[in-house]
């Protein structure tokens, strides 16, 4: 029996936060993209890009990247999971403690497009004016800086 899409992305969650680099490269297609959007917070706190392409370089950013400003206390509260053939929708708020040891929180929503049981491709949502409130005092190297 194979797994559903549902099922197949709420395992990727869980890869995800065990931040091991082989577990989330198996989730994930070679030529995976991960689309957030321009000039997000997260991004602009890492001095990268909203597209992410390739899964090496999603994998660098889930394992690695993402706990240089989301240090600690990393909680996601699962508002739905939503699925229809390869397609599946997930609403979550996600808290953390950041780099600068200030609390973070934001809703998101994901879009998450599975190819032959992969995820191939990532288009997240969340509110950007919160992101940018919240991670104004961090810089592209995590470092903490005025507000």
């Amino acid at each position: 029996m194979t797994e559903s899409s549902l099922q197949i992305v709420q395992n990727a969650w869980k890869a995800f936060g065990t931040y091991d680099p082989d577990r989330i490269a198996a989730v994930f297609t070679e030529d995976a993209e991960w689309l957030a959007p321009p000039g997000n917070a997260t991004a602009v706190a890492l001095g990268g890009s909203g597209h992410l392409v390739g899964r090496a370089v999603i994998v660098r950013f889930l394992a690695e990247d993402f706990r240089k400003v989301f240090v600690s206390d990393v909680a996601i509260e699962f508002r739905g999971f939503h699925a229809a053939g390869e397609t599946v929708v997930v609403e979550e708020t996600m808290t953390a403690k950041l780099a600068d040891g200030s609390r973070y929180s934001n809703d998101y929503c994901f879009i998450f497009e599975l190819r032959r049981g992969l995820i191939h491709r990532v288009r997240e949502y969340m509110d950007t004016a919160a992101g940018h409130r919240q991670l104004a005092g961090l810089t592209s190297s995590g470092v903490e800086v005025p507000r």
